[in-house]
């Protein structure tokens, strides 16, 4: 919903209460009548500060038509002319093609057990090891508390990590 009808709404209802304070004779008449009309206005104020920009729309553009219809302009024939370029001549010397060279391979690092568990790439294999946990083993006995603490996350994705853990070494 819209804030700007929001904020009309309200407005309605503060004029209904400067109304009811009209009607019925209400203790400081005055100041209800004054406060409510005011509070109304402020909130229509408000609502017409959030309505919707329209878009401008495009002005229109005025075009001023010549007096005298314009002739199409002439056109001459111009003759054709071919020029021709003279070619380069051939290539006899040999042409030297340099051989392939193999390609290095880089060397892949090596992929940790920790890998294996899902939900644990290599970065989050090197954070864990760096905090001691190396193989699966040690993350099925690790505290998911202890390693959410010291990876600054949550204890629901350590959790998991090592029931999955729990999994994997079962597989095994």
């Amino acid at each position: 919903m819209r804030l700007d009808y929001v904020l009309y709404a309200i407005a309605v209802i503060f004029f209904v209460i400067t109304l009811s304070a009209v009607a019925f004779s209400v203790d400081q008449q005055q100041v209800w009548i004054v406060s409510t009309v005011v509070v109304g206005l402020a909130f229509i104020g408000a609502g017409y500060t959030q309505r919707r920009k329209l878009a401008a729309a495009p002005t229109p553009t005025t075009t001023i038509a010549p007096e005298q219809p314009l002739s199409p302009p002439q056109q001459q024939e111009q003759p054709l002319v071919v020029t021709t370029v003279p070619s380069e001549p051939a290539v006899t010397e040999p042409i030297e093609i340099e051989e392939a060279k193999p390609i290095v391979e880089q060397p892949q690092l090596p992929t940790s057990e920790l890998t294996k568990v899902k939900g644990i790439g290599e970065k989050r294999a090197a954070q864990l090891k760096a905090l001691g946990v190396n193989t699966i083993e040690d993350l099925r006995k690790a505290s998911s508390n202890d390693l959410a603490l010291k990876l600054n996350i949550s204890t629901k994705i350590t959790s998991k990590w090592i029931e999955n853990a729990k999994e994997v070494k079962q597989m095994s």
